[in-house]
């Protein structure tokens, strides 16, 4: 791959595209702008090939990417109240064992979800990174150290530390 070799990059996306989709989904909220963060991502991360260290796992480099594009695209947006339709299964139509939520409940998570997705692009870095990196991309703590090339003791520090800053920026009467 390192040596231009177009097909074994392409095995390397087929692996983490589901991943990478699935962290900017988590950031994003839209699957639409999540696969267009994808395709972004692993454009910059092929022209980007050299500065790739190998110390660490390709997919935590490329899921590193596609958090910091997904970030970058969510805190450039307006605030639009969305609320996406429930998918509705055919052979549950007529069923009275799932009850379906309320649209007030359904207001309520959406609300809760952007605003948790605004106080992480608040964030400053580190914090904003690593926060990003083990909540919306799934890193464990020592594959966030490796990608990062921080210490597992600094990442633990950072994350804790983002942690409480989104907290205050979420309360009633916060920052945020």
């Amino acid at each position: 791959m390192l040596d231009g070799d177009r097909e074994a990059f392409r095995v390397l996306v087929d692996r983490e595209l589901a991943n990478v989709v699935r962290a900017a989904t988590r950031i994003l909220d839209d699957v639409q702008e999540a696969e267009d963060v994808a395709q972004e991502t692993f454009v910059n991360a092929y022209r980007s090939l050299e500065t790739w260290r190998g110390d660490g796992p390709f997919g935590a480099w490329v899921a590193r990417i596609a958090v910091r594009l997904a970030i970058r695209r969510a805190s450039r947006r307006r605030a639009i109240g969305w609320i996406a339709p429930l998918d509705v299964d055919v052979a549950d139509a007529g069923s009275d064992t799932a009850p379906s939520p309320n649209p007030e409940t359904l207001a309520l998570r959406g609300e809760q979800a952007r605003a948790v997705r605004q106080a992480l692009a608040d964030l400053d870095e580190p914090y904003r990174e690593v926060v990003a990196l083990r909540f919306f991309a799934d890193r464990s703590l020592e594959e966030i150290a490796a990608t990062t090339g921080r210490p597992v003791g600094t990442v633990k520090t950072h994350l804790r530390r983002g942690l409480l800053r989104m907290r205050v920026g979420l309360e009633p009467g916060g920052l945020g």
